[in-house]
């Protein structure tokens, strides 16, 4: 059922001033208006701000009686459909506006035909008629308001005219039009069509047709070609006449045979829908061939046989394609003002029946949004982004429509969020007015204007309707009587009683008129509606919202309008769209509905601060006699989470205290850790504490709020107390279930609370191990965890404090990911290296020592025992430096450390101290180039090589390094001597020893160096003979 609201949508009113009895109308562009009477047409220009907002353009002669005409904003042409002498003829009157006079000279051409030599140069400001020709009459016509394509209807077929410009010479072209397709279709009689950026809509008596043209996809190489096409069309042409005829013979005067209703939408309908098929003409074959239709929406009417009606009773009328268009990173409507090139949004498909209109989605998906049902016959209807305009015989109606809220959900994938909102495209229409009016015969639109042409007969004029005055006023009981006299203007809006008028009415004969009414801003009509609405406030009913939601949808679609240029009036809009979001927000946080949690998206639509929004809601006792309702407590509850930018009062924190107190306790702790409760009342925040029962909420997040909220007190008994009463896994789990009680947001900037702070001096341990249960739960990043340590230790952004270095310890023992491992890595590398190289002492005292790290975490190896070698005593004494040397050699040595990426790290470290040593040899090491090792050992710590070679040459692949690397080169180091001499001796002692058991006694000769002592290497080449024996 349809809700009537007695608004007041139209403004003024003007009669335009036509010579003859107009037949026909149309109308569309900036400012043109045509009228057609007979063999003649008068233009007329619509300005809303000129003078005379109405003044005649020029007027010129078909070439026969206009039947049906439609105007085209792209090319600027009028096409007609013109009947002359009972022949049917399509034309297109091009350059009209050159016109001067009524007798000024018309060019005819051809269609396609070369415009050289028909060019004069007196061409460019003459008008030109263009003729096109047809194998069939045309039945009706539609231009495209994207490209100004004309589409004509014929019997069983539509035949599309592309709209091009032939070049005459560097200066001037001239309009002209190419067939490029025609689409046959099974048994349709075109009555209406539209056509709108590739969507063709049809309608016939009783059946709608909406088509979708395609380009570039792929042909299946069984579909029908160009020719098989035609021939296909002129079989079914065949069938539909042969099937007509038993058809016929079926109906007698006892039955009337009547298809069923039928609805097919999407790949139904291209599956079972009716026969369609695309035949190319145009000259670029190839590229039309790549061309196909694809039927998108098919729906069959069933007349109404209960009651004896005329067949005229069941007919379809007022076929529209409605497009909405993004342009520029902005959504547009109508998409007719603008010539610039746009990509189709959303397009909307409206048709009536007499006592009931449909409006459907067709763009992206095929689906029926809206259906209007008329108190009584309605003779025709136009759709706008903002209304539908229906008129009957007497009444002008008004209703909303949905378009704005679908183009809102195809723009924004936000929509429908807690982000953004909008009113349901499924929100029930309603009549925002129906407005008196005598003897209405036809409507058309564009802007804001609304064209009517009346015709008032005997039948539609009483007796008590004799006035020479033309009346347009709001109240419904209002009579409108007509004469074809001067244009005259009056206000809509008058709420003035028009009694008196009505009494001085007097008999007139029947007459037609031509009005123009406008509607009235946007804003007007938006403010009057919130005014209404406020007559639903205190009543708990969906009324307000839903009136609300009307205003809403208004103000979006005038948002979208393209000829919305003028900054003022846009900044007007923008301001009364914001204050219908914060009217929603309050209507959805103060009624309980399902729909309440879309209080939140309103307010943020609003622009409305939380501050703005609670000082707007009715206060709440603190006794509990009146809760909050779902949609505040829902706004509240994400805002205390998002606004972390903004502080409340000390008097609204206590409100929002008081609210989470009586309606939702267990939120309570949550609420009083957010950042915009800073200004809170500390004893007041304890005393509601107090009051929780700990029952079915988390008591371990009862007692870190208690805590909180005691050290901002200075309780620190308290704090104790509370902290006492649970484990340190327990604590972790609470600040898991509240991360602000640790680390709160402000500007984009990380900001460790006061609780935090405490704990870095009382329990740094549980603090560390609290950062990296958020972080292994999500709750904080990883770059905000490091940010969080530094602030709270006071560090500048370069300077890494130990209190970090153990949140990174602690990370690398709790096995984070591959991805997370190698960056922290990097971090505890460059930090060890960094300290020792500038010999720096943490800052405070380390919560892991090497040893710790080493048996609980499996990426710290054992140090290879041959470091200790290398560790000079003079490290020892500095424990800080100690630990960092372990821990580095200790990560060194791990399994999970990748040696080749850190090697341009090392560079702080040199290799003339004895850790900076170390760390090299056991690069070299881990990369397997023992070679190298051994040159710095011999060069640099003679005695760590047989330690080394032990422990590092034991794999089969490197075991020969022994004899060819190690006892070659101690050979050649004892020839030259010096002060190594003795170590370098033991060395070779102990090569040797090892060479001899792994060697023959053939291959242990021959390795042995010529000048060497018989007497030292005996023992060796006896050990190595009995081996061979006992063999």
């Amino acid at each position: 059922m349809v809700q009537l609201y007695n608004l007041h949508p139209f403004g003024s009113q003007q009669v335009v001033r036509c010579q003859q009895e107009p037949e026909r109308v149309c109308c569309g562009g900036q400012d043109a208006l045509f009228v057609a009477a007979g063999c003649k047409v008068e233009a007329f220009s619509v300005e809303a701000r000129a003078p005379e907002p109405c003044r005649p353009r020029c007027c010129f002669s078909t070439l026969g009686r206009v039947l049906r005409l439609s105007y085209s904003e792209p090319g600027d042409y009028l096409v007609t459909i013109e009947e002359k002498n009972k022949a049917i003829f399509l034309r297109a009157y091009v350059n009209w506006r050159s016109r001067t006079s009524e007798n000024s000279r018309v060019c005819i051409r051809m269609v396609g035909h070369r415009v050289e030599g028909c060019f004069r140069e007196a061409s460019k400001d003459q008008m030109s008629i263009i003729e096109i020709p047809l194998a069939e009459p045309p039945l009706c016509i539609s231009c495209c308001p994207v490209k100004g394509d004309l589409l004509v209807g014929c019997l069983n077929k539509l035949v599309l005219f592309s709209l091009k410009w032939q070049a005459v010479n560097e200066e001037f072209s001239m309009l002209d039009f190419e067939r490029s397709l025609i689409i046959h279709m099974e048994n349709i009689l075109p009555a209406e069509i539209s056509f709108c950026a590739g969507y063709v809509a049809v309608t016939t008596d009783l059946e709608v047709l909406i088509l979708r043209l395609e380009s570039e996809v792929t042909i299946d190489p069984s579909s029908p070609t160009k020719n098989t096409l035609a021939r296909q069309a002129a079989k079914a042409g065949e069938k539909g006449d042969a099937h007509s005829v038993p058809a016929t013979q079926l109906e007698s005067e006892d039955f009337v045979i009547c298809q069923k209703p039928t609805e097919l939408l999407g790949e139904v309908c291209r599956q079972s829908g009716p026969s369609v098929t695309l035949e190319s003409t145009g000259l670029n074959d190839e590229k039309a061939s790549a061309s196909c239709v694809q039927p998108i929406l098919y729906r069959c009417f069933t007349p109404d046989v209960s009651s004896y009606v005329f067949p005229d009773d069941t007919k379809l009328h007022s076929l529209q394609l409605l497009p909405i268009f993004q342009m520029a990173g902005s959504v547009t409507a109508d998409g007719k003002s603008s010539s610039q090139e746009k990509e189709l949004l959303s397009l909307f498909c409206f048709f009536s029946l007499p006592h009931i209109g449909y409006l459907y989605m067709a763009a992206k998906s095929v689906e029926l949004m809206s259906v209007y049902q008329y108190p009584e016959k309605s003779r025709q209807a136009v759709l706008t982004p903002q209304f539908l305009h229906v008129i009957t015989s007497n009444n002008l109606q008004c209703f909303t429509v949905r378009c704005s809220a679908a183009a809102a959900r195809d723009a924004d994938p936000y929509v429908d969020t807690t982000l953004k909102a909008c009113p349901p495209v499924s929100l029930d229409i309603c009549a925002l007015r129906m407005q008196l009016f005598i003897g209405l015969k036809a409507i058309c639109h564009f802007k804001n204007h609304i064209i009517l042409l009346t015709k008032a007969g005997s039948e539609d004029t009483p007796d008590r309707r004799k006035s020479s005055k033309r009346l347009l006023s709001m109240p419904v009981e209002t009579t409108l009587c007509l004469c074809p006299q001067a244009p005259s203007t009056h206000s809509l809006n008058s709420r003035k009683d028009v009694s008196a008028q009505l009494k001085a009415s007097t008999a007139v004969e029947a007459g037609w008129n031509l009005y123009i009414v406008d509607t009235i801003s946007t804003v007007q009509l938006y403010k009057e509606m919130v005014d209404y609405s406020k007559t639903y406030k205190n009543v708990r009913t969906q009324s307000c919202i839903h009136l609300l939601s009307e205003a809403h949808l208004l103000v979006r679609a005038a948002l979208m309008d393209p000829c919305l240029t003028e900054p003022g009036e846009k900044e007007e809009l923008l301001e009364a769209f914001r204050e219908s979001c914060g009217h929603l927000g309050d209507c959805y946080s103060r009624l309980d509905t399902q729909y309440s949690h879309l209080a939140l998206p309103y307010y943020k639509m609003s622009g409305l601060s939380m501050t703005d929004v609670l000082t707007r809601i009715d206060s709440v006792l603190e006794d509990g006699s009146q809760n909050p309702e779902r949609g505040l407590l829902f706004y509240i509850n994400h805002s205390l989470y998002e606004n972390v930018d903004e502080e409340l009062s000390e008097e609204l924190a206590t409100k929002v205290i008081q609210i989470f107190s009586i309606a939702e306790p267990k939120q309570l702790p949550h609420a009083l850790c957010s950042p915009c409760m800073k200004n809170m009342d500390p004893l007041i925040a304890m005393k509601h504490l107090k009051k929780l029962n700990p029952a079915g909420m988390s008591s371990v997040l009862v007692a870190l709020s208690k805590a909180a909220v005691a050290l901002k007190i200075g309780d620190l008994n308290t704090y104790k107390k509370e902290m006492k009463c649970h484990t340190e896994m327990k604590l972790v789990c609470g600040f898991i279930l509240e991360p602000r009680l640790l680390v709160q947001q402000k500007k984009g900037q990380v900001v460790p609370t006061e609780l935090a702070a405490h704990l870095k001096e009382t329990q740094p341990e549980l603090l560390v191990a609290s950062i990296l249960g958020l972080q292994k739960n999500n709750k904080i990043e990883v770059e905000e965890a490091d940010a969080f340590f530094k602030v709270l230790c006071g560090k500048d952004e370069d300077v890494i404090p130990q209190l970090l270095v153990d949140f990174w310890e602690a990370q690398l023992v709790a096995s984070l990911p591959e991805i997370v491992l190698q960056n922290l890595f990097f971090k505890l590398l460059s930090q060890y290296i960094w300290r020792l190289s500038q010999r720096q002492s943490p800052d405070t005292k380390p919560l892991r020592n090497p040893e710790d790290l080493i048996n609980s975490c499996s990426h710290y190896g054992l140090i290879y025992p041959w470091v200790t070698f290398l560790t000079s005593p003079d490290s020892l004494h500095d424990q800080n430096y100690a630990e960092d040397l372990s821990k580095l050699q200790s990560l060194i040595c791990g399994p999970s450390f990748d040696v080749a990426s850190i090697l341009p790290f090392l560079e702080p470290l040199s290799e003339d101290t004895s850790a900076g040593l170390s760390i090299h040899l056991l690069c070299l090491t881990r990369l397997k180039e023992h070679e190298r090792a051994i040159d710095s050992l011999l060069d640099r710590c003679p005695e760590a090589v047989i330690p080394y070679a032990h422990h590092e040459l034991k794999e089969e692949g490197h075991r020969a390094l022994w004899w060819k690397k190690l006892l070659p080169d101690l050979c050649q180091r004892l020839r030259e001597g010096g002060e190594k001499y003795d170590v370098h001796l033991s060395s070779l002692k102990e090569t040797l020893a090892v060479v001899a058991a792994e060697l023959e006694l053939r291959d242990f000769l021959n390795i042995l160096p010529e000048d060497g002592t018989a007497a030292f290497f005996l023992p060796y080449l006896l050990y190595s003979s009995r081996k061979k024996s006992i063999t």
